[in-house]
């Protein structure tokens, strides 16, 4: 739980039913400058290393290319992909030096707060999620082979659900498209929001009529943390499973 200015936030990260280790990483920072959920993969150890250096490099690559108090969307942005390009370009670093990290990745969803502005990004099917005046909409889009065929209409978003190919990623930090150009979506927060950024541990195990349930009901963001983590663990959710939850004064 921590606080700054107008908005405070929460976070809760578990390994989950299924899992034998936690591969997820999240980061807020303590100033509310920025706020990171990353979703690792890989064999071994990998997914960790790969989540954790996601979210240590981002960070620090976002505190020393952007001006919190001064930078225009413009600056932002380009700071936003130089972290994004800084991780990527370790990370695959790695997977090339070291045979235990070969093939690992992360995922990256993250929000950086701006002069009173937000900016949002998603790599990977981890989200970001606004909750304002009582409607949920989804920030980022998923970098997601179901995605893909949905947006081309070959398959539907209820077939997206359930098909074989829904957890396999086109995009994600540790290959060359993890350096794809990002276009951050920048909202003026509104008293009363509620943003969540999460893994896919509490999408997949959640429906969004129960994230806009949660969200709405539990003004706390550290309580609505910890219920929507444990709703996902209810509704069967078979990965690791981290969220955080931002409300806006």
């Amino acid at each position: 739980m921590g606080r700054a200015g107008a908005i405070h936030w929460g976070a809760v990260s578990i390994t989950g039913n299924f899992r034998e280790n936690n591969e997820d990483r999240f980061l807020v920072d303590a100033a509310g400058r920025f706020f990171l959920v990353a979703d690792g993969m890989g064999g071994q150890s990998a997914g960790e290393q790969a989540s954790s250096l996601a979210v240590e490099l981002i960070s620090s690559r976002l505190s020393s290319a952007i001006d919190f108090q001064k930078s225009d969307s413009a600056a932002v942005a380009d700071g936003m992909n130089s972290a994004v390009n800084y991780a990527n370009t370790e990370i695959m670093a790695l997977g090339e030096l070291d045979p235990n990290c070969k093939n690992m990745g992360t995922t990256i969803a993250f929000a950086v707060s701006v002069n009173n502005e937000f900016h949002i990004a998603g790599i990977g099917d981890s989200r970001v999620y606004l909750l304002r005046d009582h409607v949920l909409q989804q920030l980022t889009e998923d970098h997601s082979l179901t995605q893909a065929l949905v947006k081309a209409g070959t398959i539907t978003a209820e077939d997206a659900k359930t098909h074989r190919y829904r957890n396999v990623l086109y995009r994600y930090l540790g290959t060359k498209e993890g350096s794809t150009r990002i276009e951050p979506l920048r909202i003026v927060p509104q008293t009363g929001d509620r943003f969540l950024i999460c893994s896919d541990g509490v999408s997949d195990g959640t429906t969004p009529a129960q994230l806009q349930d949660i969200l709405t009901q539990h003004t706390a963001p550290q309580i609505a943390a910890e219920q929507l983590v444990e709703a996902a663990q209810a509704g069967g959710s078979r990965d690791n499973i981290t969220c955080v939850v931002i409300a806006v004064d």
